[in-house]
């Protein structure tokens, strides 16, 4: 017999943890269906740790959002018990004509953020663990930080628990569809489930969900490595902001050595769409490989010289992208009921707080307060 729920949530993870959560906190009776456990790592949402920057270069309608997601990860902070951010400071660098340092202080400009700009030189000597190209040009912005991603996705999920929502894990969604009455239907490997409206969050998995989604949400493998620090000094979250930056070897981020449990992991890092693997979430090699190694060593040793010690950890995920690397936030079209969330091209989970605010908003009532203009479905069409 079919269960009945005012709203039903597919896929646990950074967004549809935090859609869960504000969905229960609103009252509605809730039901969170995840396909493995909570947190995992079996998609985007693991690794220790997620940048977190106010400076954008993306767009600058993105900061708005930055804004209210720094609040919301106050509020959970305050309501868990838990600490999800910490704050080191972000650096954006580039060539001073590459968009990353163009866009990141247009942003600073346009909202008036508090940041400094330096050379190659001053950012060698204000942070040493740095060793950048000497066009280089960098924009700091002291609000910038990290997020524990696992810590964030537990604390919602445990929350909406305590706001009354219920939540199943291992069981995987078969399919959905939109009944006479306009209820939605969702059926799983273990049973039926009826709700007035539907919010998909499925991550890597979203195509699959949607299928109208195949070619705009497309995942791809990623591969983070941890190095171990000749001189942990240099590399310490006081020391070492979390950053963003371009040079000839392509986009590349990375991280401050940082382990909640007290553990020293290593400097971690990455490349943007590390080697263009485009892949399945249900075949992807979650295995890394001399080839993902050799690459991020190989940009390591030249840059970070003094971080670029033994390989300590390589992890895989995935990124979901879209064709322009903006998100879609929307009901789609034919189905006003179901909201989605997907693509989000590698820079989404810092605001996964502020994304289930707007998820909760688009299931609850079809539009949200927040300017989504630019995550709307219909910029596809």
């Amino acid at each position: 017999m079919a269960t009945h729920f005012d709203a039903i949530v597919i896929g646990i993870g950074g967004m549809g943890s935090a859609t869960l959560y504000h969905l229960a906190k609103r009252g509605l009776n809730v039901l969170g269906i995840e396909q493995f456990e909570i947190p995992h790592e079996m998609g985007s949402s693991h690794g220790l740790t997620r940048i977190i920057r106010l400076a954008y270069y993306e767009d600058p309608s993105y900061v708005p959002l930055l804004r209210r997601t720094y609040e919301l990860w106050s509020d959970l902070e305050k309501e868990s018990g838990e600490t999800v951010f910490y704050q080191t400071g972000s650096l954006d660098f580039s060539p001073e004509d590459n968009e990353v340092f163009a866009g990141s202080l247009k942003s600073c400009l346009e909202h008036d953020l508090e940041h400094e700009v330096l050379t190659s030189q001053q950012i060698t000597e204000h942070f040493p663990g740095y060793q950048l190209p000497s066009e280089t040009m960098g924009l700091f912005q002291p609000q910038g930080g990290l997020l524990v991603p696992e810590r964030c996705i537990v604390a919602h999920a445990e929350m909406a628990k305590k706001h009354s929502a219920t939540l199943h894990t291992g069981e995987r969604v078969k399919g959905w569809e939109i009944l006479a009455d306009d209820r939605v239907e969702v059926t799983t490997d273990n049973a039926t489930y009826t709700a007035d409206k539907l919010a998909i969050c499925g991550g890597a998995w979203a195509y699959k969900l949607v299928p109208s989604l195949e070619g705009t949400a497309v995942p791809e493998r990623q591969v983070l490595i941890w190095m171990e620090t000749k001189k942990p000094d240099f590399f310490t979250p006081e020391r070492f902001p979390v950053w963003n930056g371009v040079t000839e070897e392509g986009r590349y981020y990375g991280f401050p050595e940082f382990n909640p449990t007290g553990d020293t992991p290593g400097m971690k890092f990455g490349r943007y769409h590390h080697l263009d693997e485009y892949v399945d979430p249900d075949t992807v090699d979650r295995t890394p490989n001399n080839a993902d190694e050799t690459l991020l060593r190989t940009f390591g040793e030249r840059y970070f010289p003094d971080g670029a010690g033994k390989t300590v950890s390589l992890k895989a995920c995935m990124f979901t992208n879209t064709p322009d690397e903006h998100w879609v936030l929307d009901t789609l079209p034919d189905a006003p009921q179901v909201a989605v969330a997907a693509g989000f091209s590698g820079h989404g989970f810092k605001m996964a707080s502020v994304i289930g605010e707007v998820m909760a908003d688009l299931t609850q009532h079809s539009e949200t307060k927040h300017n989504i203009a630019l995550h709307r479905l219909g910029r596809f069409a």
